[in-house]
């Protein structure tokens, strides 16, 4: 049955894999602006080496381009649920989860500046300002820790250690 998740998220089974919590790291629309004005720019310039139809359809092939990369960059997940910590394609298990620690925006710059490790696993996008940081109890990894951007890194580190707890073997 699902449940709601503190941010009124719905908890959803799929197949045997209970999902605790969802996020998609979208560009923020700063971001569509500033993209949205190169192909105006880029029009304008091959506007006047080139016809008008020529120049819409630069713009228009500009913007289409512009419009593809931010929706790449910004439709990478990060979720948790029953198998461990997904931030986009990569998997963390809950074998290999140490303690986590959700990280305020001060604590995230120095998680990638001066107070980082250059061996930890870095997911992150510089638009997101929060994130949680997850140890890797693997010795044989070669990453001490993930740091994981989020917006909302309570409710994600509340996520993980629910999901944790509700493995079979207490992990």
């Amino acid at each position: 049955m699902p449940t709601r998740t503190p941010r009124g998220e719905v908890d959803a089974s799929v197949g045997a894999v209970q999902i605790y919590y969802s996020e998609r790291l979208w560009v923020p629309a700063s971001w569509w602006v500033i993209g949205m004005v190169f192909p105006v720019s880029f029009a304008s310039a091959v506007g006047l080496y080139a016809s008008p139809a020529v120049s819409l359809i630069a713009s228009v092939l500009t913007a289409v381009a512009v419009a593809g990369a931010l929706l790449a960059y910004g439709r990478v997940r990060i979720q948790v649920d029953a198998a461990g910590l997904h931030a986009g394609a990569a998997l963390l298990e809950w074998a290999w989860a140490g303690p986590a620690v959700a990280n305020d925006k001060a604590a995230t710059a120095s998680r990638l500046g001066v107070g980082a490790d250059h061996s930890a696993w870095l997911f992150v996008r510089g638009y997101v300002p929060t994130s949680v940081e997850v140890d890797v109890a693997d010795p044989d990894d070669p990453h001490p820790y993930w740091l994981v951007s989020t917006r909302h890194a309570a409710e994600l580190l509340t996520a993980i250690e629910r999901a944790r707890q509700a493995q079979p073997s207490g992990h």
